[in-house]
């Protein structure tokens, strides 16, 4: 995994994730936690290097320039603590580890939004479940607020573009 957790990588994630929450969402000065990718991350070098050598420097190149990032958090205790309420955006070093927790807190609700697309792309959080489709017994307020999502995205984007 350590060719995949470069300075260069988690920078262009964080950018986006910036970019995306003032320009689709809105928001100025958005506020994002990074989470660690090691337990505890890294609990100072004990678990892994990657959160003193590569995220934490990373994570004060933005703060020097004015973002409001913070962290690296260790994921568990994140979301066990409900730290994600401080947060506009939070920014996971692997799938699972965002996704768990968010499935988890707002699965009946959810919405999966990928940013830095040249279009709008939500989804219901818990995936197309095919497996139940057609059976009536899906509920859609999922699907219902993906695509209440995406309307509001595109009220705030702002930038209409006539063809």
């Amino acid at each position: 995994m350590e060719e995949n957790i470069t300075t260069e990588k988690i920078k262009d994630r964080l950018e986006i994730r910036l970019w995306s929450l003032e320009e689709d969402f809105g928001i100025n000065e958005p506020r994002v936690g990074v989470l660690g990718l090691n337990p505890h991350a890294g609990e100072d070098g004990l678990l892994g290097r990657e959160e003193e050598e590569i995220i934490q420097p990373l994570i004060k190149n933005f703060r020097e320039r004015g973002a409001m990032v913070f962290g690296p958090y260790p994921s568990d205790g994140f979301f066990g603590m409900m730290h994600q309420l401080k947060f506009d955006g939070i920014l996971a070093m692997y799938h699972d580890q965002g996704l768990i927790p968010f499935k988890t807190l707002a699965f009946d609700r959810g919405v999966n939004f990928t940013a830095g697309l040249p279009f709008i792309r939500t989804s219901p959080d818990h995936g197309t479940a095919y497996s139940i489709a057609g059976k009536n017994i899906a509920d859609e307020g999922s699907m219902r607020s993906a695509l209440f999502e995406a309307c509001d995205i595109l009220s705030k984007k702002g930038n209409w573009e006539e063809e």
